[in-house]
């Protein structure tokens, strides 16, 4: 029964993404507007809905700590862990506006929450300002530039309407098969793991950790084998911005009392998830995309986290062995690969530069 649950689970999580992506790229289409604006909300939306569940139950509950350690690894798995997956079926491209845009809002949400939680305490009055920062950010995406072809449009999309309908269950069956699968997926991975003697803590910070992201694991490699890369990427960057200024806002002005911040998560989780926000920037930068080598940097740094939370809770002896290993080794190969690479980029644009003056 096992093994027919973890099968079903992998079969449900692949067609609910494909299902998923088919619909919200026909609804961009059908409402005027582009793939990557979808990918930014409704997608990313759709696929942190199990965050948002978990968060606002917590809430409820007087758990609003279970909330930020929630978010906090999501975020860090979204750009190291789905970046990383999804760049190894291909390149993904960039958009300009997620460069411009979206990309500082992240880093800018990123750096907002550990700065309010350097007095170890997360209150309704940061909610109210990770808020009033969501509506800032809804603001400077609302497609103004679209309004006018939408409303050119409205009487052949009223005739369409059906079809509309039609995009819209595809989106909602597609998020619903997608929550389903991950759920099975990770009980037949649990109870595998279960079978092999593997113990309940590498269970929960391996296994359930990923498990977690599987549903924005799926969408983005779907997006990127169907050409759809600006939902691929768009759908990383908005889980982040709505993790943080959404859901993890909203738990802290929902939950009873402030939110306790651990001095572990301060000290590490939040600053490796700004790390994690800021290696995007020149990745983002040079050549306006991420590419397979660079997706394998991030895979490995993801890999090199997960590892120390292993080390680090199992109070491993190895563990001062391996910060050297990581402080001497990755870091540094780390900031030579990223300068190579922006070497490589500067002498593109300017090999580019000179073939233009000479043509005209």
């Amino acid at each position: 029964m096992t093994v027919i649950l973890f099968l079903v689970g992998v079969v449900l999580l692949v067609f609910g993404a494909d299902l998923l992506v088919r619909g919200a790229a026909s609804l961009a289409a059908s409402m005027g507007v582009s793939s990557l604006i979808i990918g930014l909300t409704v997608v990313a939306v759709g696929t942190s809905s199990p965050e948002i569940a978990v968060s606002l139950q917590a809430a409820f509950q007087g758990q609003g700590a279970i909330t930020l350690g929630n978010i906090v690894g999501s975020n860090i798995a979204n750009v190291m862990l789905i970046l990383g997956v999804a760049a190894m079926f291909g390149p993904l491209p960039v958009d300009r506006q997620i460069f411009r845009r979206d990309l500082p809002v992240m880093i800018g949400a990123s750096l907002l929450t550990l700065l309010l939680a350097f007095d170890r305490e997360l209150s309704r009055v940061d909610g109210v300002i990770m808020l009033l920062g969501l509506l800032g950010y809804i603001w400077a995406i609302w497609p103004r530039e679209e309004t006018q072809q939408t409303s050119v449009s409205h009487h052949h999309h009223q005739q369409h309407w059906r079809g509309v309908v039609l995009q819209l269950a595809m989106v909602v069956g597609g998020l619903a098969l997608l929550v389903l699968g991950a759920n099975w997926l990770v009980d037949g991975a649990v109870a595998f793991a279960s079978w092999f003697g593997v113990s309940e803590l590498i269970i929960g910070l391996t296994i359930v950790a990923v498990g977690t992201s599987l549903p924005e694991i799926a969408t983005s490699v779907i997006a990127g084998l169907r050409g759809e890369r600006d939902i691929a990427v768009g759908n990383v960057i908005g889980s982040n911005i709505l993790n943080l200024l959404l859901v993890l806002a909203l738990t802290i002005v929902l939950s009873p009392q402030p939110i306790a911040v651990p001095v572990e998560t301060v000290q590490l989780d939040l600053p490796v998830m700004v790390g994690a926000a800021l290696v995007c920037l020149p990745i983002f930068f040079t050549r306006r995309m991420v590419s397979q080598r660079e997706g394998s940097l991030l895979l490995v740094y993801y890999l090199s986290y997960t590892l120390y939370l292993i080390l680090s809770a199992s109070q491993n002896d190895e563990l001062p062995l391996y910060n050297t290993v990581v402080g001497l080794v990755l870091v540094p190969l780390t900031v030579v690969l990223l300068v190579v690479r922006a070497l490589r980029w500067l002498g593109e644009e300017r090999r580019l530069r000179q073939m233009t003056d000479v043509a005209e």
